[in-house]
């Protein structure tokens, strides 16, 4: 009951604040992102015959309908309580308050496995400066696990250890945020035609992640790009951001940029680069980029939801019968999962070295 009455107030709450701004929830793709109820899906994820359930049917719709439009949503009634994902902000903003020198302890290095902290100014997106610090954490692994390709990553997250009980905070979040990500992707699964669990065989068995929690400093200009445009290079993303500040943006079918203004105690779900693959190209990954233009210092903590690391991504056989398309096409080919992420972060980390 406790449950049921969090998922109302919050859906409640996230309709209200659309009324406020005078705009419809979920109709017009090119000026707003869709909002989505999800826990209906959630309350029959497990169920073999989910499929059957017309509450389940009514997400799916919507998530098949935001998935084809604009590659970009937010989840409300997804079960991660409201304290912990103000709790996770909340000690963020603490880390990044802390002096220079302090953050500096876990500072991010290639021997480090491109794990840790990075200042301002050293990630760089298609070859240009991003004007934010981060933290950069990957799931962990047995030394040689993964080969020579694994090898740039191998070594453990660098938690601070200020906030002290951020590290065990943080655990306890991803492991909550992977267990989302793969019944969202369950939906999406139907949404495509297939049966809930297509992408949980050689794909998912032992799903690898990646989290950036990122502090975008408030400024007194406009159009300092605290990160340039991108796509996410894997397969589902689970973006947390502050409440109070609006500069992520999204583009649009007509090109234009849509911006993502906070619902508070939501998620902003986006498809990356293997879905796409995946799903043989009928879901497309999409540009956005973040703008803080507010002079308040920004926190977003971003999780990527993966295959596994070892995963020869291509189209699935289930969508390529239910969505044909020519064979010359580019998510026809195949990509090493593990290889693919390797080579962005090498690319975007290019300048870093161990004295930086």
């Amino acid at each position: 009951l406790t449950y049921h009455r969090k998922v109302v107030f919050t859906y409640v709450r996230a309709k209200r604040f659309y009324h406020f701004l005078n705009i419809e929830m979920v109709t017009d793709f090119k000026s707003l992102l869709p909002v989505i109820d999800i826990s209906p899906l959630l309350a029959k994820c497990d169920d073999f015959d989910m499929a059957e359930d017309a509450g389940v049917v009514e997400v799916v719709g919507k998530l098949d309908r935001a998935c084809r439009d604009v590659g970009f949503f937010y989840v409300i009634g997804h079960g991660i309580s409201d304290d912990l994902i103000n709790k996770v902000k909340e000690m963020t903003h603490q880390f990044f308050e802390l002096p220079y020198e302090e953050k500096l302890k876990i500072k991010i290095t290639p021997t480090a496995g491109y794990r840790g902290y990075q200042r301002i100014g050293v990630n760089f997106t298609s070859g240009k400066q991003d004007m934010h610090e981060a933290i950069d954490c990957y799931r962990e692994f047995k030394q040689g696990k993964h080969g020579d390709i694994g090898k740039v990553l191998e070594g453990p997250n660098q938690w601070p250890g200020n906030p002290q009980e951020y590290k065990y905070l943080m655990e306890e979040y991803i492991k909550l945020c992977t267990d989302l990500s793969r019944n969202i992707l369950r939906g999406i699964s139907l949404a495509l035609g297939g049966s809930p669990y297509e992408f949980e065989g050689k794909m998912l068995r032992d799903p690898f992640w990646v989290m950036r929690i990122i502090g975008y400093p408030g400024v007194n200009q406009e159009n300092v790009i605290g990160c340039g445009a991108h796509t996410d290079y894997g397969l589902l993303t689970l973006i947390n951001q502050d409440d109070d500040k609006t500069a992520l943006q999204v583009k649009n079918v007509d090109g234009d940029w849509i911006p993502a203004i906070p619902i508070p105690g939501s998620f902003i779900c986006n498809i990356g680069d293997m879905l796409t693959i995946l799903s043989n190209g009928v879901y497309q990954s999409t540009l956005h980029k973040v703008i803080n233009n507010s002079p308040k210092y920004r926190v977003c903590v971003a999780f990527f939801y993966e295959t596994n690391f070892e995963a020869e991504v291509e189209p699935l056989d289930i969508f390529k019968e239910k969505h044909p398309r020519k064979e010359t096409s580019q998510v026809a080919k195949r990509v090493v999962y593990g290889q693919h992420l390797i080579n962005k972060v090498l690319t975007t980390f290019a300048n870093l070295v161990e004295n930086s």
